[in-house]
Formats: structure tokens, sequence, C-alpha cells
């Protein structure tokens, strides 16, 4: 076990997932400790590996992390391709240089003397700045909005997922319910937002199409009624599981105008998707996609996962290889990670040593299906501590991935577990989060409501 002792509640959060990240298999524990001599010592077999001493500065947060992350990297011979930056977001980092006119090669430099990013991360953040800023130059931040709808429910838990969903078959008699609770939502978020500009909608979860063909249709249907499409740009939903696609299903979707969809294989190996209790086949995948296509989607998403268990390079090849035989519009490739709530026991040990492979053989693979990298995040826990990316084809492009990434529109989010945010004019950003229990979001809808009301109307 290895120890992470802090004199500030400040500087426990980049201290611990810096240490996690170069020491993947060790379990990492953090406190505070006011009266630390150091602002930070890691202890390791009970001995110090790393620590980084007071040296009187007024601002040392930076230096903390700088200092902390050349130890660590001498200690283990290894460096992260991502230097001190642990947060969510890094590419926002490239919007606000490019947003201040700063030149791709003056920000590479900068971004590497100040973060200790590597050349191919920082390239990588530029590009897809330049391509999110193209996109939400278009958009209206002052009187647009973005509607998230979350359905928390799955055909069954994948053993990685840490999301708030549950398997339909327990909720299944409590489903209407929960729609009664969600259109009661839906209705005040319309009224709320009276006289805005609805630029996207994003339906996700989950899996929304966990629900009947009467369900979805009686859902999009209540988001007909109550919200204007003048304005919107873009209406994803996500089909997600293979194993919930029917042709009913999408011929609905087809009907209220979706107009981008996902169908999420994870993996195109079948021993893996039993292990990660994927209830489906590989040849469900396809044909789902297949039907898909022949009924007029233009625009679909396939998301993978790197650094599955027991999967290798070769694994991955033939998986890429599968998905350009399709082959779909976007490709969304995710680096796993294993968050607290997640039944899969951390897998890190050898196999997070290939992933920084797999990430470059999918980034190969999308360039072969002519897609470019435009939206980048990065998560807790994730192996190798690598990012997600989203590859799309010209104009194919999630415009609400960027929103929820780079956090310069309103995105009014409903259901159980979903968190809103309103972006004020002065950047400003205040949350309203619902629930996450399924029956506590339906019991308590009232008070969600009253949270929205607030957030929206003040």
């Amino acid at each position: 076990m290895i120890q992470v002792i802090c004199r500030d509640e400040a500087y426990i959060y980049n201290a611990y997932h810096m240490t996690k990240a170069f020491y993947p298999s060790a379990e990492v524990v953090s406190r505070v400790e006011e009266k630390a001599s150091n602002y930070v010592t890691v202890i390791l077999d009970g001995k110090t590996a790393a620590s980084v001493p007071d040296e009187g500065e007024k601002e040392p947060k930076r230096r903390i992390d700088t200092v902390l992350y050349g130890q660590l990297a001498e200690r283990t011979g290894r460096t992260l391709s991502w230097g001190i930056l642990m947060g969510v977001r890094p590419v926002k980092l490239a919007v606000k240089s490019l947003d201040e006119g700063m030149a791709k090669e003056e920000f590479i430099r900068w971004f590497g003397e100040n973060y200790l990013v590597s050349k191919e991360k920082s390239e990588l953040a530029w590009n897809i700045a330049v391509r999110e800023k193209a996109l939400l130059d278009k958009l209206d931040a002052k009187d647009g909005y973005s509607l998230y709808v979350g359905i928390p429910f799955c055909p069954t838990v994948c053993t990685y997922c840490s999301f708030s969903s549950g398997e339909w078959s327990f909720w299944k008699d409590r489903i209407d319910e929960y729609l009664d609770a969600l259109c009661r939502e839906l209705r005040l978020i319309a009224e709320a937002s009276d006289g805005k500009r609805l630029n996207t909608v994003y339906v996700g979860g989950g899996t929304p199409t966990t629900l009947s063909g009467a369900q979805l249709d009686r859902l999009l249907s209540c988001i007909d009624l109550y919200f204007p499409k003048e304005h919107l740009l873009e209406y994803t939903v996500e089909a997600g599981r293979p194993d919930s696609i029917t042709r009913e299903k999408l011929t609905v979707l087809k009907e209220h105008g979706i107009t981008r969809i996902s169908i999420n294989p994870q993996t195109m190996q079948q021993k893996t998707l039993d292990v990660i209790g994927r209830k489906h086949t590989v040849e469900e995948v396809k044909a789902a996609f297949l039907l898909a296509r022949d009924m007029g989607f233009d625009n679909i998403n396939m998301d993978l996962i790197m650094g599955l268990p027991g999967e290798t390079i070769e694994d991955v090849k033939d998986t890429l290889r599968q998905i350009e035989d399709l082959p779909p519009d976007n490709l969304t490739v995710h680096s796993l990670a294993i968050k607290r709530a997640a039944k899969m026991e951390r897998q890190d040990g050898g196999n997070a040593g290939c992933i920084g492979q797999m990430i470059e053989e999918a980034a190969r693979s999308a360039g072969r299906m002519e897609m470019s990298p435009y939206y980048l995040y990065r998560q807790k826990n994730i192996a190798g501590n690598f990012e997600n990316v989203g590859y799309a084809k010209a104009d194919k492009a999630g415009i609400y991935n960027i929103l929820i990434m780079e956090e310069k529109q309103t995105i009014v989010a409903c259901g159980a577990g979903s968190v809103s945010k309103r972006v004020y004019p002065d950047g400003l950003i205040k949350r309203s989060e619902n629930v996450k229990d399924v029956s506590q979001y339906i019991e308590r809808i009232g008070e969600m409501i009253e949270r929205k009301k607030q957030l929206l109307c003040d």
C-alpha cells in the first residue's frame, strides 16, 4: 500500500492521482495532516518515496505537482503523456490559448514546459481545440442551450460500468412511473427555457433503447410536445447495446427525427464480451448496425474500450478490422477506467502497458476510415493515465460531446443521476444534481423540479 500525505486538502487530488498513475497496480490511500513538515509526502513500503518540502512560496501548487512528478518519474523510470495534468478536460487549456491568439508551435512549447505534456499529446490537444472552436463558434452561447435526458436502465450491467444504471429486469415494473416523473421534469424545463434556442438533444443512459418501442415513443413524443426544434442542430439517442435494438425501435427513432445514434460494441471479441457481462454476440452488433444503415441512419457512432481484461494488441487489431468493414461515422475510443462502483476488479498488470499501443492502433484505424479527432476527455483511475478520444468523419462530429467537455453553453439535464450546468455570460457555472437512485427520483420529483426552477429562473 502507498500512502499520500498532504498538508492541505487542495493538494490531495493531483498528488493522489499522479501517484496512482505511476503505480497503477498499487493500493493508494491519501489523507490530510495539517502539521505535516512537507507539502506532500509519498510513503512506499514504510519509506519515503517522494516528498515536496515547504520552500515558502506563495503559490506553490504547480511547483508541488512538478517536483512530485519529477521524483516519481525518476523512481519508476516512467513518464506520463499528460505530464502533471490530472483533470478531466486538458483540451480546455488549448481552447483558451487558441482564443487568446497563441500559435500552434508556441502552445506546444508552453504546454510542454509548464505542464510536462508530451509533444504528441500537445499536438492532439491543439488539433482538437481547432476543430472544437470551429463548431462552437456556430452555436448560440447566450440564448442557446442543450438538453440531456437520462434513461438509467440497461439489459444487463457491464462489469466495468459505474454509471447510475440498473438492469431492466429489476426495474421493468416501474419504468412507466419513471417516465411519468421524467415527463414532469421535461415540462418544467421547457417552461423555464421559453425564449431560448434548443441546439442539441442527447438521450443517454444507461441504454435508452432498453425501453419498449411504445415507451420510447412516449418519451420522444413528450420531447416533441414541449420543445421547439427550429434551432436544433443535433438529436442523439444512444441505442448503445445491440441486444436492445429492434426494427420497431429504430422506426420510432426515425419517426421522431433522430439524427445520430450510437451502437456500442466496446469490443468485437466474443470471449471479452462474455467476460465483461455484455449478453450479446459480435454478429448481433453487425446485424444491428447494418439494420440501422438500411433504415437510413447516416450518423452512427460506435464505442470501443482499450485495455479490457485479457485483450491483446492482436485482439484490438482484429476488432478494428471488423469495425472498418462496417464502417461507422463516429468512433469513440475509451481507455479502460475502473471506478469504485464498478464490479470489475482493477486489471492493470501487464495489460495497461499495452494500452498506449492500442490507442495508437485505434487512431490509425480512425484515419483509414477518414475520421479526425474532435473531442477528448480523461477520467479518474484511467488505465495507463491515457484519455478518451472521439473521432468523426467530415460534418459528423457530435456537438453535444464537445459542449459537455468545454462548458460553453447551458446544458439542462433531466432524469435520475443527471447534472444540469447553467453557464452564465461571465463564465460562471452553477450546477443542479438529481438524485441517482431511481426510486428516490420518482418519489422526490417535486424536489428535483424545484431545484431546476432555482437554477434556471433566477
